[in-house]
């Protein structure tokens, strides 16, 4: 009796197997899915986009070092006190908020840098030039940055003034 269960068992295994094969061919394979939907996307009117490729000379150093810039809206806001067009008061306290955040983040940054420096003490056994070198980097970028500071704090106190000339109140230029 032991036979005869072995058996059934695998004709019932080999029926099965028969099925599956048989439902399988009617499908497509997963690589003929691939290759088909390849052959989609490189069909002539479908144009793929070719990837962007990003060099370091792109990339700023730090991310807020990009806004550092004056935006051509602040710009076109100082210009506008001296050649006439007055700029709505709402503008006016928008850019000068903005470049107080830039001063604001600007100053963080730095503050960041001065007390991330540690010189290597005197008694330093080993790595010790390598280790102060990147300290003096740390402290001439700090320097370079405080350099972006004075002319970001310039920036706002020339955009206040103009908008005190405009004759808004100390609301719009100092909010």
């Amino acid at each position: 009796m032991g036979t005869k269960c072995r058996i059934l068992l695998l004709f019932t295994a080999a029926i099965s197997l028969a099925a599956a094969n048989a439902n399988g061919q009617d499908a497509p394979s997963l690589g003929d899915l691939a290759r088909q939907q390849r052959q989609e996307k490189g069909a002539p009117g479908k144009e793929a986009k070719a990837p962007k490729v990003i060099t370091n000379e792109e990339i700023p150093e730090r991310a807020e070092a990009a806004s550092l810039h004056r935006t051509g809206a602040q710009e076109n806001a100082v210009q506008a006190s001296s050649n006439g067009p007055k700029i709505s008061a709402e503008q006016w306290r928008s850019q000068i908020v903005t470049q107080k955040n830039q001063v604001a983040s600007l100053q963080n940054q730095i503050d960041e840098i001065n007390e991330s420096i540690r010189f290597a003490p005197a008694n330093c056994a080993a790595n010790c030039v390598g280790w102060s070198e990147r300290q003096r980097e740390k402290q001439r970028h700090a320097e370079r940055m405080q350099v972006q500071l004075e002319e970001q704090k310039k920036r706002l106190d020339d955009m206040q003034e103009s908008a005190r000339k405009q004759g808004y109140g100390s609301a719009v230029y100092d909010p």
